[in-house]
């Protein structure tokens, strides 16, 4: 099978240059902000953003919008390609869900663990939040209860979709001053 090559250039460019997607359907909640720009700070940029170029050389971004936001006045590397309207939107639709596809190798994933360390709370909190809970706990040991050993009480609950962070937000903080128990989620 042949594979186009989509890829015109790499150009470094101000972030605050960039146009988002008028599509670009992602949000970014606090927890992710804080970790981004922890990960900004210690290591710095390492991956570029996506953008196609408009008729009137602007550029449009597909992929990288949370960076270009975040740090404005940076030049950033961005890698321009040619794709049309309808194939810029169905990678915008599909980039992030399809890497949220890859499974993890768990015993790798640890090995790694062991070894990155990090002075941002929010990055050592994402860090801490990739294997999962009953894997194995800070002093080296595991819990070993299975499944069935596992009671899960009976809850009924609602899912609200909203339109951004700042309808979530009015909704939680609402919700909660009724005294209804919340958390805040995203899908």
């Amino acid at each position: 099978m042949l594979i186009r090559d989509r890829i015109k250039e790499l150009r470094r460019v101000k972030a605050g240059s960039l146009r988002p997607h008028p599509k670009n359907w992602r949000t970014h909640p606090t927890a992710q902000r804080d970790a981004l720009r922890g990960v900004l700070a210690e290591i710095g940029y390492a991956d570029a953003l996506i953008a196609r170029e408009l008729s009137d050389g602007t550029l449009q971004l597909i992929d990288g919008h949370l960076r270009a936001e975040l740090t404005p006045e940076q030049e950033v590397p961005v890698l321009v390609v040619d794709l049309s309207d309808e194939e810029a939107a169905k990678l915008l639709a599909v980039h992030d869900p399809l890497a949220g596809m890859a499974a993890a190798n768990e015993e790798m994933l640890a090995e790694l663990l062991a070894d990155v360390e990090t002075q941002s709370e929010a990055v050592q909190a994402l860090l801490d939040g990739l294997l999962p809970a009953d894997r194995a706990y800070e002093d080296g040991s595991q819990d070993d209860a299975s499944p069935a050993d596992v009671k899960v009480p009976e809850l009924f609950q609602i899912v609200i979709q909203c339109r951004d962070e700042e309808h979530q937000r009015e909704l939680f903080e609402r919700f909660t001053a009724e005294g209804l128990q919340c958390r805040l989620l995203m899908l």
